[in-house]
């Protein structure tokens, strides 16, 4: 009878404490991120996400202590646009399309047309509107082949529609063997299951 084999796990964080400017954000956290799941991570503003999604990812170096493994590439997504105002979404994600992977011009515009762009592929980015700067950047979700994904406030400035759309990129991505962790401050309705971490709790415990 042939083994089944077990499921390696694409990230896992032990005993992380993180601290700012002399406050506690996190204390002694330990997560282990399988294929298929999907990590809602909760709290107040204040309460540490964004440094929490920052170690996780590798873009912060100090003011934590612990161990954080990653066995995969992983796309992380701020919360912020990040796109460049003087270059059309095309040219964005063209230059920067998640940092991993060539892409055609034919992948970028599928990618802009499933997050609402379709027809301002050549618009400068600057000269629209919040919400969908905000979509350039999502795009990035249909582009890249990384396992596993980190997401700040992923919905910030997208509407109804959008999320509904991202809700179900996010179960098709889990289904496929992929990860991700990400804030919102809104629950996700997906067809997949989703663990929750309260960093409120965690500062209380």
């Amino acid at each position: 009878m042939t083994a089944t084999p077990v499921a390696t796990p694409l990230l896992t964080a032990t005993d992380v404490t993180i601290e700012r400017g002399g406050r506690g954000l996190v204390s002694g956290l330990s997560l282990q991120v399988m294929p298929g799941e999907i990590w809602q991570v909760e709290g107040v503003n204040g309460s540490g996400k964004t440094s929490l999604l920052r170690v996780l990812s590798g873009l912060s170096r100090y003011g934590y202590d612990g161990q954080v493994e990653r066995a995969v590439p992983l796309l992380y997504l701020g919360h912020r646009s990040a796109v460049k105002p003087l270059l059309s979404p095309l040219e964005n994600l063209r230059l920067h399309p998640g940092g991993e992977g060539d892409h055609t011009d034919s992948d970028i515009e599928r990618a802009l047309a499933a997050v609402g762009l379709a027809g301002f592929e050549d618009n400068l980015a600057g000269t629209l509107s919040a919400g969908q700067q905000r979509r350039i950047n999502l795009a990035r979700l249909y582009l890249s082949p990384c396992p596993l994904w980190i997401l700040d406030e992923p919905f910030t400035a997208i509407d109804r529609e959008g999320v509904l759309a991202l809700e179900q990129r996010f179960a098709q991505h889990a289904q496929a063997g992929g990860a991700i962790v990400c804030t919102s401050h809104q629950p996700l309705n997906v067809q997949a299951s989703v663990s929750r971490l309260s960093l409120d709790r965690e500062r209380a415990a």
